[in-house]
């Protein structure tokens, strides 16, 4: 089916759908990134041999929604990015007719101006430029065309849509303006009328089949699947409930004289160490005096900082003499404080049966950096940390390659972590493939530039078993509002060496500044403990930005694995539940014609909370890179544990958003 997206979907919403005709199989991902604007990734196979792959960027706005009598206006642009294969633009309306009925009109450019076509009608208004379109030139891709948008012949095309009485059936029709030139020409498509005709099926909320006509010659199928960010699978974390706050009997004054017992501190120590496993969280440290009492600790449970600072509080209110009336509650993660939360007892035991309590708590806490160390004579009597060992699946999944879309492997990863002191960490994984086949890869790279990762293949061949990362790492805080982090080791799939990192990022700040300096070298293709010759020193220096409203915007200029010199430029949607979707793109001094296909590096990034779908609360979360084409150009170490990823959640308008978690 041909017709463009009448109306936005809800926002946020994500989508998967595949459709295969004889001789075309498209996959199309979509996001609604607002309210108003659209963004999805297209990827086609069909039977033109010189074109048997392609790639594209679609784009809509929403005009107007639909109103009373008036239609949702939208507009759109197909094929921003891509080879100008689907080129094309269009101007669409849709109205309801009731419950059932939908109609929906418009009239488009380039590919949906091929059928039927007549003058394009804003040559009247914007000039007669607009009545030529440059021809197509197919060339790398990857560069907007936009001499060629909403120019040249236009034509119209529409559709009606109808749900049948029978539950989750839809019956829609259109009139399409796509003559399918080339496809046609190719023989895989007869076009012998412009209607389509299609019967989709709802499964289940979010997935649906379809089957559809095209053109008078040729039957098709459809599957789509859809979600949304903001709804997880299983409903909320179906954790254990916190415990109840112990509310003290009366205002004082209140006993001190447990501060001059010896063992005094000591126990309390033991009793929060055990409150806080109850928890899922570790304990760290506890200084106590009279009035006041400071606690460290990490949270290795509670998919929500607020929670397990709410849980940290109602643990200190059982546990803490009633003389303690404030409480400094201070995260650490990989051994440093990130953050201290100071709150008044009193709040806590007043407020948490409260209508507005997470409100009011929120108001009421003093927010600030916390102290660069852990005093250790504050720490309780044992190990820093146990060597933490797993055994587990592993899955990786290869997209776009021009020789086969859809390529993965399955195995088992051996994963190990010690700290051995605060701060210090030693960790390593090891993966062993069982099935797949992203070693069958026979594209050979034809870059010119350094292969720096556009062999990847070579080392899906060689790389088995393989070493993932095994590295050395030492997080500290070198000054007031700061974070340092340096690791060795093999750092990656395809580098090791030396990686060092600074960030500037205030607690209370929706700006945070970092400079990162890596020396490294290319590791062998079978990912054991050898090393290529080619060495190189890279260095960025990164901006981060909170934007507001769940937008978040990072831009990283600096030298690249390759030598090339550029910036790369990032904007993230994140939600407060931990879902993170966004989009790169790279420049550097690298020409398009040196970087290769695709004219520039890009890709989109995906973040999935684990508890969005087990409902289990963890802080687990599945990360994912997808890029169109792996080229060597602007290419960056993926280096781990990079400091802005370990205390964004800790901090500023991030902690903000979720602290009605503080009370669960």
């Amino acid at each position: 089916m041909t017709c463009q997206r009448p109306t936005v979907t809800p926002d946020a919403r994500v989508s998967v759908t595949v459709s295969h005709v004889r001789g075309i199989t498209r996959t199309n991902i979509g996001f609604q990134l607002t309210p108003r604007i659209f963004a999805g990734i297209r990827y086609s196979a069909h039977g033109v041999p010189a074109f048997n792959y392609d790639r594209s960027l679609d784009l809509s706005y929403l005009i107007t929604p639909e109103r009373g009598y008036l239609p949702a206006l939208s507009v759109g642009l197909r094929d921003v990015l891509g080879t100008g294969w689907y080129s094309s633009e269009y101007l669409v309306a849709t109205k309801s007719l009731g419950a059932r009925l939908k109609v929906t009109g418009g009239i488009g450019w380039g590919r949906l101006g091929s059928y039927r076509s007549f003058g394009n009608p804003l040559s009247g208004v914007l000039g007669s430029g607009f009545d030529t379109r440059p021809t197509v030139t197919l060339g790398l891709g990857g560069i907007p065309a936009y001499n060629r948008w909403f120019r040249g012949p236009a034509a119209f095309f529409g559709g009606i849509e109808w749900k049948t009485p029978i539950d989750g059936l839809t019956l829609k029709a259109e009139y399409s303006s796509d003559a399918y030139t080339t496809e046609v020409g190719a023989g895989i498509l007869t076009h012998r009328i412009p209607f389509n005709f299609s019967l989709n099926y709802r499964l289940w909320n979010g997935a649906s089949v379809s089957a559809y006509y095209l053109h008078g010659s040729r039957v098709g199928i459809i599957g789509s699947v859809a979600l949304n960010p903001r709804l997880p699978i299983n409903g909320a974390s179906i954790g254990p409930a916190p415990q109840p706050v112990f509310a003290r009997p009366n205002d004082g004054p209140y006993d001190t004289s447990w501060t001059s017992q010896k063992q005094a501190v000591g126990i309390l120590r033991q009793n929060m160490n055990l409150l806080l496993k109850q928890e899922h969280l570790r304990f760290e440290a506890l200084r106590v005096q009279a009035q006041s009492a400071t606690i460290w600790f990490r949270n290795t449970g509670l998919d929500a900082v607020p929670e397990a600072i709410g849980r940290v509080a109602r643990a200190m209110s059982r546990a803490m003499p009633a003389s303690v009336e404030t409480f400094h509650i201070v995260p650490v993660v990989n051994g440093i404080p990130v953050l201290s939360v100071a709150l008044k007892r009193r709040d806590i035991e007043t407020l948490e049966h409260d209508p507005d309590a997470a409100a009011k708590i929120y108001a009421r806490a003093k927010i600030s950096d916390a102290a660069a160390d852990i005093p250790r004579q504050d720490r309780i009597s044992s190990p820093i940390s146990f060597p933490k060992w797993s055994i587990g699946p592993y899955g990786k999944l290869s997209l776009f390659d021009p020789t086969n879309p859809v390529r993965f492997d399955l195995g088992v990863r051996l994963k190990g972590r010690i700290e051995i002191a605060p701060g210090f960490v030693l960790s390593g994984s090891v993966r062993k493939k069982i099935v797949g086949n992203r070693n069958t890869v026979t594209r050979v790279s034809n870059s010119i530039m350094r292969h720096v990762r556009s062999d990847y293949g070579l080392y899906d061949k060689q790389g088995d078993p393989a070493i993932e990362y095994l590295t050395g790492e030492y997080f500290f805080r070198p000054g007031h509002n700061l974070y340092g982090r340096i690791s060795v080791g093999y750092l990656e799939e395809m580098y090791g060496g030396l990686s060092s990192e600074i960030l500037w990022k205030p607690v209370d700040s929706k700006f945070a500044l970092g400079v990162e300096v890596n020396a490294v070298k290319q590791r062998a293709f079978n990912q054991l403990f050898g090393f290529q010759s080619y060495g190189v020193v890279t260095a960025h220096a990164s901006a981060y930005w909170d934007i507001g409203n769940g937008f978040f915007g990072q831009i990283d200029v600096g030298r690249y694995l390759a030598g090339d010199y550029g910036a790369t430029f990032t904007l993230d949607r994140v939600f407060d539940n931990g879902w993170k979707v966004g989009a790169y793109f790279t420049l550097t001094n690298v020409s398009a014609h040196t970087f290769g296909e695709g004219s520039f590096d890009k890709g989109l990034r995906l973040t999935i909370p684990l508890n969005w779908i087990t409902g289990q609360p963890t802080t687990r979360r599945l990360t994912s890179v997808v890029q169109p084409l792996t080229r060597d150009g602007g290419a960056r170490l993926e280096v781990r544990n990079r400091l802005y990823g370990l205390v964004e959640d800790y901090q500023g308008d991030r902690l903000h958003r979720r602290w009605g978690r503080f009370w669960r």
